[in-house]
């Protein structure tokens, strides 16, 4: 075990590692940087503005590819773009206003869970015994997080804490679509094509279904949230999907896929920096919450699992 580890490290390039480093930040960091945006910003405005500056970054990248999409492909990139990164960005950003930064990180972590039931339930998708067991012991750690971080009432948590679930299992219906519908596609005309579908109406709805543009000009502290916002849509959602395929085309889709492990770590320790206090055990049952992750991670084709914030 210990030699083939030390292969693969000895023998991965060193470049890998620089991106692996990077994606662990911005998909960690995409947390607090939602709470910054939702001190001034109601969560429709975040969301709607993360997918409108992700949608102006790759704008240029969609008007060079979506020719080259075959036409059938469309409908599926269209529902990917919507479940996969349209709707999950209003669904996160709600749910912040009821839950601290580190724990929708760390439910972030759920995703895998939700790919595997759902490619079983849906696609075909085999597995073992090993990966039901990972599933159960996913859930038990997040409902036992959510019970801890709420003061000991899943009710209250859970209003907030839903919003996570139902866009996790967006995530998981959307790596498996990929998969099985768009795996000839290039990712980066996946994205790129999709936030144009999405783009467009999430700009309409800031600008002319929102006070925002009232709000952006009411001072230095809107124009900060603002650039928070900003930065999370250009790393967190458009650049960092790029850094990923590069990441898989370097290294391998194994090494690729760790970065799910670290995410929910950097956005706990960002909590933690941020004065978010937490009991002892709502560690212990993030690290519950991981292990199940691990486990759902042990089998031959990782590919269909979901690593995107």
């Amino acid at each position: 075990m210990i030699s083939k580890a030390a292969h693969f490290l000895y023998n991965t390039r060193p470049g890998g590692w620089v991106l692996l480093l990077l994606l662990m930040l911005t998909w960690g960091s995409s947390f607090i940087l939602m709470k910054r945006g939702l001190e001034v910003y109601s969560s429709v405005q975040v969301g709607a503005i993360r997918v409108f500056m992700a949608f102006l970054v790759l704008l240029p990248v969609a008007l060079r590819h979506i020719g080259q999409v075959p036409r059938a492909k469309l409908k599926y990139i269209f529902v990917v773009g919507l479940i996969g990164t349209g709707l999950p960005a209003f669904l996160f950003a709600k749910a912040q206003t009821g839950l601290d930064s580190a724990v929708a990180g760390i439910l972030n972590s759920l995703t895998p869970l939700f790919t595997l039931l759902t490619g079983l339930a849906f696609f075909g998708q085999k597995t073992r015994m090993v990966n039901v067991a990972g599933i159960l012991i996913g859930l038990i750690g997040a409902v036992g997080l959510i019970y801890v971080t709420g003061n000991g009432s899943l009710q209250f948590r859970f209003a907030y804490a839903i919003y996570i679930v139902v866009a996790t299992v967006f995530y998981a219906i959307q790596s498996n679509m990929i998969k099985y519908y768009l795996h000839d596609v290039k990712a980066a005309a996946i994205a790129a094509v999709g936030f144009l579908f999405i783009g467009i109406p999430a700009g309409i709805l800031l600008f002319f279904f929102t006070d925002f543009p009232q709000v952006i000009v009411s001072g230095s502290h809107a124009t900060v949230a603002f650039v928070y916002i900003a930065l999370l849509g250009i790393f967190g959602s458009a650049i960092a999907i790029i850094l990923y395929n590069k990441l898989v085309q370097t290294t391998t889709a194994i090494f690729a896929s760790s970065v799910t492990y670290f995410v929910p770590v950097v956005a706990l320790l960002w909590g933690v920096a941020d004065g978010e206090r937490f009991a002892a055990s709502a560690f212990g049952f993030a690290a519950v919450i991981v292990l199940g992750v691990v486990l759902v991670n042990r089998r031959k084709n990782r590919n269909a699992l979901n690593k995107k914030k």
